[in-house]
């Protein structure tokens, strides 16, 4: 009769081993924070109505391991005005210690913005205001940035 051999278990030493390999591995890994800034603001398009904008961010990731977003939600002020809240729940890829570029698009409604909010996107920059926040998901787990800043950014027309 023939026998056929049994697959041999890795000792307790090797697999131990490659437990704390990773252990180590792991602890040398620790989560910086994004820096996420927002460059410009382009308008895309304007009606009786409303219109659209697109919020383009340089975002840059200090960490050594690729990390991706899962979802940004941002609360958009312009010249203390409050203009609407920009969601982006596409996943966004982000290189280790890289830049990207994001753009997130807005659309905003006249009604409720008063008479000045119309003369602001004749301006060639204007004052803004941004509360939010980023999901992330990295090889530690989700982690959530809060977002908040305020400046002058350029404004990009739509009719150049």
């Amino acid at each position: 009769m023939k026998t056929t051999p049994v697959s041999r278990l890795p000792s307790p030493g090797w697999v131990l081993w490659v437990a704390l390999s990773a252990c180590a591995t792991l602890g040398k890994l620790s989560f910086k924070e994004p820096d996420i800034r927002l460059e410009r603001i382009d308008i895309t398009g304007l009606s009786l109505g409303g219109g659209t904008l697109d919020l383009v961010f340089d975002v840059y990731n200090p960490n050594t391991f690729r990390i991706r977003s899962t979802r940004m939600e941002v609360d958009l002020d312009l010249e203390e005005t409050h203009f609407g809240t920009a969601l982006l729940e596409r996943p966004l890829d982000l290189s280790p210690d890289n830049h990207s570029r994001v753009i997130v698009p807005t659309r905003f409604e006249w009604a409720g913005l008063g008479a000045g909010a119309r003369a602001l996107l004749t301006k060639r920059a204007v004052g803004y205001g941004l509360v939010g926040k980023v999901i992330l998901d990295t090889p530690l787990g989700d982690e959530t940035v809060a977002l908040k800043a305020n400046g002058n950014v350029p404004l990009r027309k739509l009719v150049r």
